[in-house]
């Protein structure tokens, strides 16, 4: 079985699976950022754009169970405008990281988010984080100009 074959499969599996946080964190908060060093964020950014590419999502219902399904968290649209979409993400993950005092990266899911919107909308996009340590969530802001279409 091709790799992509195998986790098409595992992605479009209705079946409820759990993962251990442990181990989550640990490759995620731990041993990328000691692999990928100061680049961490960079790095994790184009990756999301390149998991993006493999995963190609006709809508943002799509995007959502993507999220869900991927252990990202559960991601709504908070805020659209011309030019600009602002989306929230929750999980019992974020809760966790965001309470430490480390640095949070979540561009990998910034790196998806633009380029599964940039797809979508046939413009450049790009995506910021905002993580909210009151709220214990990630804002994530999406923005584009319509003048720079692909």
């Amino acid at each position: 079985m091709k790799e992509t074959t195998a986790v098409n499969q595992l992605v479009s599996d209705n079946e409820s699976k759990s993962i251990s946080m442990f181990g989550y964190e640990l490759i995620r908060e731990i041993l990328l950022p000691e692999i990928l060093g100061q680049d961490t964020p960079e790095i994790l950014y184009w990756a999301g754009k390149q998991l993006a590419r493999k995963f190609p999502l006709e809508d943002f219902d799509k995007i959502v169970d993507f999220f869900d399904k991927a252990s990202w968290g559960q991601l709504t649209l908070k805020k659209e405008t011309k030019n600009e979409l602002e989306f929230e993400l929750k999980s019992p993950l974020i809760v966790s990281r965001v309470k430490k005092k480390a640095e949070h990266f979540f561009q990998l899911e910034a790196g998806f988010l633009a380029q599964q919107i940039q797809a979508q909308k046939q413009v450049m996009t790009e995506t910021f984080e905002h993580p909210i340590k009151k709220a214990n969530t990630v804002t994530f802001t999406v923005k584009w100009d319509h003048n720079d279409s692909l």
